[in-house]
């Protein structure tokens, strides 16, 4: 898709969308039956109790209802035509604690309500839905739910997915090749086939889908990434045995608009360039809104070692999609969201040629296209909530994989997945002895892909249908959670039914501590993941992985404890989060070297499953800061991964127990300095420790099987931003920085046409400096 279409085709949705409201700014309600008018309203203003200035965009909501608006420029706010009777108004904002104000109301009655905000620096009354599926305090929560927001994408200049989610403690994003740069999420040291990936709750995001698509996603259409790591992701389903990042889109508040662009030059005169398209448009009486997004990414091909071939690949994306709601009643909703993504990359050498006619060429353009529906609605009471929903994504990728001017390595790939499913929650006041919450909902979910290479002699077909059910009850008071659930699985390619239980346990001796125990377990069903869907060149030949004849699942259990602490000196802020985690697996599917075709050209691997692993180890979470002056957060994550015994990969070298590619130790820093309320600074970076990786010399006709511990490694950035005031509502934003400025680039990297693409480890790219632009009304 080019960019006038994409532009257009947003051009032409924002001028159908006013039809949202009348001409003359008042509801349009042709279609509708007009809503009962009570005159009941509500007016006021909100301020930091701080400073006593007036907050604008401040969300002001009624609790058990979908009725809200948002504060203005000025900081005030008005709700019009509210229910008559006993009613809670909530003022909620990322920055600071929320504020909850009972009110009674009555029609023909004009109600003054105003909010005295506190300033939040370690983001304590954050709401997440991950931790028990429905809606709750991150400080509240039975487990740790770590939060990446817009803010925290910005500060660091992230563009896509990818290079916003090194930056949580026991998180890292890693490059796996040289050629076509696909990526993985490892979370607690577990490779990211470990990981269940949402989007908006949803496990829509398929094995497939997990090659590329941590680069696929712009963060210009996320809200904030909600993870969870190990134990306490037992309610998510097969694959969520490292943990579960959800992936919350963006909704429309209120209405604006930005268009931003972002240009990082890389060494030799490389770019890198994103430009992003944002529109929220909410009707006047708050009944129906849409949030539009669009961005384009092209970035140039790069050769570090200058041997004609590109260590990092080209690539040109473009996304297009939405989110919105329609109130269907004052208390239900209905909403969609929809996204088409469209990516070409390209590794290799002689670009300017067709794939077939170079030494290596990793080619794969992807057309994607994904979204759901949902429908809310509760009792008046809030006592009984309930949910619908369906979701999909399909993808179709035409691809080369070759070697060797291979003029038969085209293929194709078709993947369907769909999920669609209910929820219900169920308030208790009291049962037995504290106020509960029941949640229960069944699921089913279907995956249908098919990978087709001839001159390969693959021709994959996987099929997967998973019918589940869950069941969970939370004790909760201030002091006190105790939740106590479990999921039972149907998995069309395990024999009998699975049942992963789940227990968390949080108890809170003062509002600054918060102490939590967590025990779930896990499985991974005998099927293609992400790993085994990708191709790579190894020394001239195309690497392969089949799955061994009578895999078994694997299954896990772990359990995690942590203390997490709170302070405020004066208007310092301050939170420590110190975690151990530990996690057991049996049948541990691991990787064979068993041989190759008969002219040399195919290496094949074989996943099968091993004796068992252990992986444990400690995250540790500091962030201090002053509220709109300072934040400094810091990770570190030390860990072991070892199989229980020693598992063999190559003929060449002993058997090995540690686990590839996971560090024994690494961690990041994010700092954002508001040095005037225009003028931000922002300094980040990750460590890597060293890490075991596997390395296949060649030269074309003899090949060494070595492994190699890496040197360690620090990526650092820095960014400065300036926004300028246009008129009243108009702001301009212009930034500049600098990524990874200490060049922290692999210096070891393979040469030629026999390169070994899995040889790559440390930061994905060089030093990159940047300047972006940012227009916002």
């Amino acid at each position: 898709m080019k960019t006038q279409h994409i532009v257009a085709a947003v051009a032409i949705t924002l001028l159908h969308l006013p039809s949202l409201a009348a001409a003359d700014g008042s509801p349009d309600h042709t279609s509708h039956p007009p809503k009962p008018v009570t005159d009941a309203n509500i007016t006021g203003h909100v301020r930091n109790a701080t400073t006593q200035e007036h907050l604008p965009y401040i969300s002001i909501t009624v609790k058990g209802t979908t009725l809200g608006t948002t504060t203005d420029a000025t900081g005030h706010y008005m709700l019009k035509n509210l229910p008559a009777g006993d009613l809670v108004l909530e003022a909620s904002m990322l920055g600071y604690k929320t504020e909850e104000k009972k009110v009674t109301t009555q029609a023909d009655k004009l109600l003054e309500v105003n909010f005295d905000l506190e300033e939040d620096a370690v983001a304590l009354d954050e709401v997440v839905v991950s931790a028990t599926r429905n809606e709750t305090s991150k400080k509240e929560a039975p487990i740790i739910v770590n939060v990446s927001s817009a803010k925290l994408f910005e500060g660091t200049s992230s563009a896509t997915l990818a290079e916003g989610m090194n930056f949580q403690p026991g998180l890292r994003v890693e490059n796996n090749c040289g050629n076509c740069g696909t990526t993985q999420l490892r979370i607690n040291g577990l490779e990211g086939q470990y990981s269940q990936i949402l989007i908006d709750s949803r496990p829509v995001f398929s094995s497939l889908a997990g090659v590329y698509g941590l680069e696929q996603l712009p963060v210009s259409m996320i809200e904030r990434v909600e993870v969870i790591r190990g134990g306490g992701s037992a309610l998510y389903g097969s694959s969520a045995i490292g943990g579960v990042m959800n992936i919350i889109t963006k909704e429309p508040l209120r209405n604006f608009a930005s268009l931003a662009n972002t240009t990082s030059v890389l060494p030799g005169g490389k770019t890198d360039i994103n430009t992003s398209l944002n529109a929220s448009l909410v009707s006047d009486d708050r009944k129906a809104g849409v949030y539009l997004f669009g961005m384009l990414k092209n970035r140039d091909w790069y050769d570090r070692n200058g041997d004609g071939f590109s260590d990092i690949p080209e690539i040109n994306a473009q996304t297009l999609g939405f989110r919105g709601y329609y109130r269907t009643g004052d208390r239900s909703r209905l909403s969609a969201e929809y996204h088409h993504i469209h990516e070409f990359r390209r590794g290799g050498n002689l670009f300017d040629r067709p794939p077939h006619e170079a030494d290596i060429a990793e080619q794969l353009d992807h057309e994607i296209d994904g979204g759901g529906l949902r429908f809310n609605t509760f009792s008046p009471n809030y006592k009984h909530r309930w949910e619908i929903f369906a979701s999909g994504q399909g993808i179709r990728r035409a691809s080369y994989y070759g070697a060797q001017k291979n003029p038969d390595a085209y293929g194709h790939t078709n993947d369907k997945t769909f999920a669609i499913g209910t929820q219900y929650t169920y308030t208790m006041d009291r049962l037995w002895f504290m106020p509960a919450e029941l949640t229960a909902g069944i699921e089913y979910n279907y995956n249908d892909l098919h990978d087709y290479y001839m001159s390969l002699d693959r021709d994959f077909t996987q099929q997967t249908h998973v019918t589940g059910g869950y069941l969970q009850n939370e004790w909760k008071t201030e002091k006190l959670s105790l939740l106590v659930g479990a999921r039972l699985d149907k998995h069309n390619l395990m024999e009998h039914v699975v049942l992963c239980p789940r227990a968390n346990i949080r108890y809170s001796p003062s509002e600054q501590v918060g102490l939590r125990v967590s025990y779930s377990s896990g499985y991974r069903a005998p099927q293609a993941y992400n790993e085994d869907l990708h191709i790579e060149a190894v020394g001239g030949a195309l690497a392969l992985i089949r799955l061994a004849k009578g895999l078994k699942p694997e299954y896990s259990h772990s359990v995690s404890a942590s203390a997490d602490l709170y302070h405020s000196f004066g208007r310092l802020q301050a939170n420590l989060l110190v975690e151990g985690f530990y996690t057991m697996l049996n049948n541990v599917f691991t990787l064979v070297r068993i041989g190759e075709n008969e002219d040399g050209s195919i290496v094949y691997w074989e996943r099968r499953n091993g004796s068992g692993a252990t992986v444990a180890g400690v995250n540790f979470e500091g962030k201090i800061g002053i509220p709109h002056r300072f934040e400094l957060q810091l990770g570190y994550t030390l860990q072991s991964s070892r199989y229980d015994t020693p598992e063999r990969w190559s003929d060449q070298l002993a058997p090995q127990r540690k686990m590839f590619r996971a560090p024994d130790h690494y961690g990041y820093l994010t700092s954002l300095f508001d040095i005037t309320p225009r003028f931000k600074a922002s300094l980040f970076g990750t460590y890597t420790g060293s890490m075991l990786v596997k390395h296949i010399l060649s030269d074309g006709t003899n090949e060494t099987d070595l492994e190699q511990n890496t040197p360690s490694f620090w990526d650092m950035g820095i960014k400065l931003a300036y926004t300028f005031r246009i008129g009243k509502a108009v702001d301009l934003e212009v930034n500049t920085g600098v990524k990874n400025i200490f060049d922290a680039y692999q210096k070891d990297l393979d040469y030629g046409a026999f390169k070994d693409a899995d040889y790559v480890y440390g930061p994905s790219l060089p030093r990159m400096y940047f300047v972006g632009i940012k227009f916002s009304i």
